[in-house]
């Protein structure tokens, strides 16, 4: 079997000039995931270095069993590229084009939540003239983006002032959201879903930066077992109900402090949790997102019993 892994930012999809934590992201998920299928007997793995090389990406899509896509959403790329994989004759290892326009949208995914009861923070498009309407504190961030970019708590009015300019400036052609804030951990759960199974993997907490930017820190797991039981429920009440959600899915969630639970967004693609959690689980996951993928139904996973920080590019255990 040959499975093409293709991750955009590292294979060249933003140009020359990309953020250094999304291409440092990029690339440690690009090796990781493909060392774990490397692992497996019978599979061929497919990666190419640069998509500028003339039909590269068609023509592996056409020629493997199975295409996993890693891309950022911004500006439609990642619904993009797997509609490409679609149109070459391939098959996907990963969501269907529909599943992650809905989900690409954080304004969209809001209003989805809101009709389906999902608890998720009061969220509206970014309107100068209605700003004083939403009062703080709440986060400005790009409806559709990915890794923090140009993502500002708002403590006061005067601060949306003087962040307006630099969230333009790192996002010039992006509409913007603004979100309510919610104090909290902030935690993640990844799924591996297919047409028989749901089966959520060891929730992670997520290391984000004080200065007001939410930069990705990192994760560490596990999380306590009363957070993560609170946050393994949330996370199957966020996919329920979207179409064509398939393999490796992650949501992000805040776990109030007041008890209150939020889910915030879904990513519908690999995320940097899989570094973590490769560490833990004794079961290769990319062999268990294959199988899940292709129908079968796969027993509870195990987890090793030690704790496990993990960042950018290294992952390394908690001293």
């Amino acid at each position: 079997m040959r499975i093409f892994i293709y991750e955009c930012v590292s294979a060249g999809g933003l140009g020359p000039i990309v953020p250094p934590s999304l291409l440092r992201e990029g690339r440690a998920m690009l090796d990781a995931v493909v060392a774990d299928f490397r692992r497996l007997p019978g599979i061929e793995v497919v990666t190419i270095p640069d998509e500028t090389l003339c039909d590269a990406f068609s023509t592996a899509a056409a020629r493997c069993d199975w295409t996993l896509v890693i891309a950022p959403e911004v500006d439609g790329l990642l619904r993009s590229r797997c509609q490409a994989v679609l149109d070459a004759g391939g098959r996907l290892l990963g969501s269907q084009p529909g599943a992650i326009g809905l989900t690409a949208d954080k304004l969209a995914t809001a209003e989805f939540w809101q009709e389906r009861g999902v608890p998720h923070p009061r969220t509206q498009a970014l309107d100068a003239t209605h700003i004083a309407s939403f009062p703080p504190p709440w986060v400005m961030k790009p409806r559709c983006g990915a890794g923090s970019q140009a993502t500002f708590l708002i403590r006061h009015q005067d601060d949306a002032m003087r962040v307006w300019a630099p969230a333009f400036q790192e996002c010039p052609d992006e509409e913007f959201i603004v979100q309510q804030y919610v104090r909290g951990q902030a935690a993640s759960v990844s799924l591996l879903i297919g047409a028989k199974q749901t089966l959520a993997l060891m929730p992670t907490r997520q290391h984000l930066s004080h200065d007001s930017r939410f930069r990705y820190l990192g994760g560490s797991l596990p999380l306590p077992e009363s957070l993560a039981n609170r946050a393994a429920r949330l996370v199957l009440q966020a996919v329920a109900g979207i179409d064509g959600l398939h393999g490796y899915v992650g949501v992000d969630l805040i776990l109030g402090d007041d008890g209150l639970d939020f889910a915030i967004e879904i990513n519908p693609r690999l995320t940097t949790s899989y570094i973590g959690l490769r560490q833990l689980c004794r079961e290769n996951i990319a062999e268990v997102m294959l199988k899940i993928v292709q129908g079968e139904t796969v027993q509870t996973l195990t987890w090793a019993a030690k704790e496990v920080r993990f960042g950018i590019p290294a992952f390394e255990p908690i001293p």
